[in-house]
């Protein structure tokens, strides 16, 4: 007697990360800009007192440990260490009186610390 079993249904994986219409807008002026040529590497590194922080830095070209992410025509790198980190991360540019600059809207994180700065997940 032989079973046979019903394919397991899988569901899709939110992507891993998405831009704003404002963070594209901003990355491109920044892209067409001073860092024409280069590509924005985001990674995720132990700092602060809730443990992690977002980091983001200029990259040349993608390295073999980079996700390639790819959103309303543009490239962003992810660091492949911060990828469980920041599945269905959505990233923003806000400006307000005083500052300005990339929000992440990150459903992993479980707190942030009082300044901002960190985040646990």
């Amino acid at each position: 007697m032989s079973t046979t079993t019903a394919p397991r249904k899988t569901r899709a994986l939110p992507p891993l990360m998405t831009l704003t219409d404002a963070a594209a807008t901003r990355l491109r002026s920044l892209y067409e800009k001073g860092e024409q040529g280069k590509l924005l590497r985001i990674a995720v590194k132990t700092k602060g007192c809730s443990g992690m922080s977002y980091d983001m830095s200029w990259a040349d070209a993608p390295a073999p440990s980079d996700e390639v992410v790819k959103d309303k025509d543009l490239t962003v790198l992810v660091d492949r260490k911060a990828s469980l980190f920041l599945i269905g991360t959505v990233m923003d540019y806000q400006v307000k009186n005083l500052t300005s600059g990339f929000t992440f809207v990150n459903p992993n994180e479980k707190g942030r610390c009082g300044c901002g700065e960190s985040f646990h997940v």
